[in-house]
């Protein structure tokens, strides 16, 4: 019962925050970037909130429980250097560059960006969104169906359905604006709660004789091949490419607020993964001296041991609110994600895109509720883990627009069609390399070839074709000087 309460507490706020923002919201530029209004703190945690997702509180500890260090430190290592990358280099940029250009989305901004009037790099960024997007939605989903099965014995169907209409709710009633505050309030709660975990953790092996080494050979094991090294850092590339952490850097107020929201932004994930990682190795030690119901065994999951140690280190009434901040981590993605979906569909669709506000924004809110369902049903009927959905959609978006952004705000002789390769190239790459190519005994990322074939598509096809025009060049110009003098 204290559960029920709980979380039944903790989604009337959620709720509560949309119908609040659903009063500030004006119009169609209001619900997909909230005016440009939100500050450094704000737009900085948000984003690690929507970024990090289940797979901070869910994958990450389950891989490290699975397989030790190796899998945890890389990644971690990866994510850490893209992310201080991309606030250092994108952010501002792209603030700067998208109000210029008057673009409130990533297709529109790349469209501007290469004065392209053939709607080529709109249609084919868009179609990207809308693939991918969907994938990572369900990966959020399903997320949630663990949460909600491991702690109310709920069917999968059922908590399946619980955690889309919860995420629809909020988002469709008050947008980027519910959404950035909801995510604040997530992300503060899932570093809590991580902290937490880890210290009763300690205090609970500590002195009864686990050795995590004994029990699992592997655990404190990082080194390994170097292409698996590399692959696993190759997450990193990732962050260039996600439109939902893009569209923070386009909705912040201004662009002196960067830096700030670098500092912050970046404290909070380093904290957030080193906490993860821990779960991950003291679930190995405490399921040694307590074995860990639904983690181990035919029908167990690794991805589990966060919850199982909550249910196990926790009085009840803790343990409710650490588990509503597993909701929070799937809940802060999915949202944010169903958000850029509706935004490409009114914004970046011409004929839809010529309607007035009012017409959009009510459009948007119909197409929380369309890709949602879509999302819905490829949960359904997917048997992978979240660590495996979320890796197809994080590699197919590094590789589309990672190298296309970076080198749209640092480098003016890019051209439209440099940018359609690019993002032609690293989809495909994708696409081929997670289907049909492996490297025995080695981990390959399918986001390390296609990010570097991207690349060097976009810098080739930039260079055998017409270089962009004087507005084009002028107008990037503009933007540089800005930058210089932050």
């Amino acid at each position: 019962m204290i559960l029920y309460v709980q979380f039944v507490l903790y989604l009337l706020l959620m709720l509560g925050i949309g119908f609040y923002s659903l009063r500030r919201t004006k119009n169609n530029s209001d619900f997909i970037i909230g005016g440009r209004t939100l500050g450094p703190f704000t737009t900085a945690i948000s984003a690690g909130a929507s970024d990090m997702s289940s797979w901070l509180l869910l994958g990450l500890p389950g891989a490290v429980f699975a397989s030790g260090l190796v899998e945890g430190v890389w990644i971690s290592l990866g994510l850490s250097i893209g992310a201080y990358l991309n606030w250092l280099i994108v952010a501002g940029r792209l603030r700067s560059l998208s109000q210029n250009l008057n673009a409130i989305t990533l297709p529109t901004f790349i469209a501007k960006r290469f004065e392209d009037t053939t709607h080529i790099l709109k249609v084919v960024s868009t179609l990207v969104i809308l693939f991918f997007f969907t994938l990572y939605v369900a990966s959020g989903l399903k997320g949630g169906t663990l949460l909600f099965a491991h702690t109310f014995g709920a069917t999968e169907q059922t908590a399946l359905l619980i955690t889309t209409l919860v995420v629809v709710g909020y988002t469709f009633l008050g947008g980027y604006l519910a959404v950035c505050w909801t995510d604040l309030i997530q992300g503060m709660l899932m570093v809590t709660a991580l902290a937490f975990c880890t210290l009763l953790g300690i205090f609970a092996i500590t002195g009864q004789g686990s050795e995590i080494a004994a029990a699992n050979p592997n655990a404190f094991k990082f080194s390994t091949g170097w292409i698996t090294a590399l692959s696993l850092m190759a997450w990193g590339f990732g962050y260039f490419g996600q439109p939902h952490i893009l569209a923070r850097f386009i909705g912040i107020k201004d662009a002196r607020s960067v830096k700030s929201a670098r500092r912050i932004g970046i404290t909070w994930m380093v904290v957030s993964l080193i906490f993860a990682i821990s779960i991950g190795l003291i679930g190995i030690g405490f399921n040694a001296l307590h074995p860990l119901e639904g983690v181990t065994g035919p029908d167990g999951s690794s991805e589990r041991i966060f919850l199982a140690l909550t249910t196990a280190l926790f009085h009840p009434f803790f343990a409710g609110l650490v588990l509503a901040a597993v909701l929070a981590a799937v809940m802060s993605t999915a949202d944010s994600q169903l958000l850029v979906l509706s935004s490409s569909l009114t914004e970046d669709i011409p004929f839809i895109a010529r309607m007035n506000e009012k017409t959009r924004e009510w459009i948007s809110r119909a197409g929380i509720v369309g890709f949602a369902l879509l999302a819905f049903i490829i949960a359904s009927n997917d048997t992978g883990t979240i660590l495996n959905m979320v890796g197809y959609a994080w590699g197919g978006f590094g590789a589309a627009f990672g190298p296309l952004v970076i080198l749209a705000v640092t480098w003016k002789r890019m051209t439209k069609w440099g940018a359609l390769a690019g993002m032609v190239v690293g989809s495909v790459t994708i696409f081929v390399v997670k289907n049909f190519i492996s490297i025995e005994g080695e981990y390959f990322y399918e986001l390390l070839p296609g990010f570097i074939l991207g690349l060097a598509a976009i810098v080739v096809t930039s260079l055998l074709t017409k270089a962009p025009s004087e507005k084009v060049l002028a107008e990037y110009d503009k933007t540089q000087d800005l930058i210089k003098s932050l």
